[in-house]
């Protein structure tokens, strides 16, 4: 606690209420009091000034554009880790010597399939079934399969539910890929490394010799560990709220992968690619669909520009151009859409408009060139999303255990009806 107290005048009486102090970033106040002793409560629509909880795990600042994990700046994680490493680095706090990321990775490959009885389940789907859908039935479904409560005064035991979850998680997000294209369903293989396993689990075609193409693992890699946390979010906050009650860690991620799903929120990538489609259909024009996005009269927006949080350049967008730019070299992409991405991009980092208003291509705009150019179909790409955030899921659910964090439980404005009697049907 600071020094430092913010003083509430109310109703001829003054209430002090003391300042928590942070590392970096945003103070809060302390209003755990307020109600019991004003009878008021807090005004947050969406809780964009409400700090819910006490975390150490991802820092972000939208203004200057800044995202660390645990401390270390996301353009140093992106050059020099790989996807294994970040989870570890998010789940217990430190970067892992070689002695623990062995460990770790060991522990990953231990739990490295997924029980056959899986099959009936995802059998039971039809191929239309959207593929967050099945994702989420898929995880939650862990738990009848591993019925065991975490004891989450046991780092052992703990440690194993991460691990557990981690390998299975890559089967489940490939299986429902392999799902949706009519394909068998293929286990892993501890020869490889956890992205290349969950690559060859998603594209091996079973009448062909699959070969390891190291552009695409590296453009994946950087893709799950730009996605792996981001704070507070709307699909983190769902895994923190539903784990409060002391739901298992299955059940509390399948409620993040459906937090996730919402257009809002984990769909904005998918959202990039319907546009691009969209305006390959009127013809391509991308100088027209410029003009009606600075059309202040026009209802079109660009999608993948600009972010909510990042008032500045995005700076997991920095990192992920490279390696979008590196996989259509590579794959030597024919594709229209793909075509006005390229142009568009030139627009917005060349023509005032969108420079003065900071409107550059953010992390969205380029996942879902990468995706596109993989042959990954857009409502898969939600699926994607959420295979890079389950170390941060799993993290801050672990985290908000281990703090004995209680159950979240908002508070509301009431503005209905008052008090009124009954009346029955027929004086009505």
């Amino acid at each position: 606690m600071s020094d430092n107290k913010v003083i509430l005048n109310y109703d001829g009486k003054a209430f002090e209420y003391p300042i928590v102090d942070s590392t970096i970033g945003d103070r809060g106040i302390d209003i755990s009091k307020l109600r019991d002793q004003t009878g008021l409560i807090t005004l947050d629509l969406g809780y964009k000034n409400t700090g819910a909880t006490l975390s150490e795990i991802t820092y972000l600042d939208g203004d200057v554009g800044e995202l660390y994990y645990r401390g270390y700046p996301i353009e140093q994680i992106a050059e020099k880790s790989n996807f294994t490493e970040v989870m570890y680095l998010l789940l217990h706090g430190e970067l892992p010597t070689q002695e623990q990321f062995a460990k770790f990775d060991e522990g990953i490959k231990k739990y490295n399939y997924v029980a056959e009885e899986m099959k009936k389940i995802i059998d039971a789907f039809p191929r239309s079934a959207h593929p967050m859908g099945v994702l989420s039935s898929l995880t939650s479904a862990l738990v009848a399969f591993n019925p065991k409560a975490v004891d989450v005064t046991s780092k052992e035991d703990m440690d194993h539910a991460a691990e557990m979850l981690i390998a299975k998680f890559a089967h489940l997000a490939a299986w429902t890929y392999r799902k949706t294209k009519g394909l068998s369903l293929n286990h892993g293989d501890n020869s490889l490394n956890y992205v290349e396993n969950f690559y060859r689990m998603t594209f091996k075609m079973p009448n062909q010799q699959f070969e390891i193409n190291p552009v695409v693992v590296d453009a994946l890699d950087k893709l799950l560990i730009l996605h792996a946390d981001h704070e507070q979010n709307c699909s983190t906050s769902t895994v923190r709220m539903v784990g409060s009650a002391h739901t298992g860690l299955f059940a509390s991620v399948s409620a993040g992968v459906s937090a996730l799903w919402g257009p809002l929120h984990g769909g904005a990538n998918q959202a990039v690619i319907e546009m691009l489609e969209m305006i390959e259909a009127d013809g391509g024009d991308v100088a027209k669909y410029v003009a009606k996005a600075k059309n202040k009269e026009d209802n079109f927006r660009l999608m993948g520009f600009g972010h909510r949080v990042y008032k500045n350049f995005d700076p997991r967008a920095k990192i992920i151009k490279k390696a979008a730019d590196d996989i259509l070299d590579a794959l030597g992409i024919d594709d229209k859409a793909l075509d006005i991405a390229m142009q568009l991009e030139r627009v917005a980092l060349e023509d005032d408009y969108f420079v003065e208003r900071k409107l550059y291509p953010n992390v969205d705009f380029y996942s879902g060139i990468i995706y596109r150019a993989l042959g990954i179909p857009t409502e898969m790409f939600t699926v994607m999303f959420a295979l890079g955030r389950l170390p941060g899921w799993i993290s801050q659910w672990k985290e908000m255990r281990l703090k004995g964090d209680p159950i979240g439980r908002p508070r509301q404005v009431y503005q209905g009806a008052q008090k009124r009697d009954y009346v029955a049907m027929e004086n009505r």
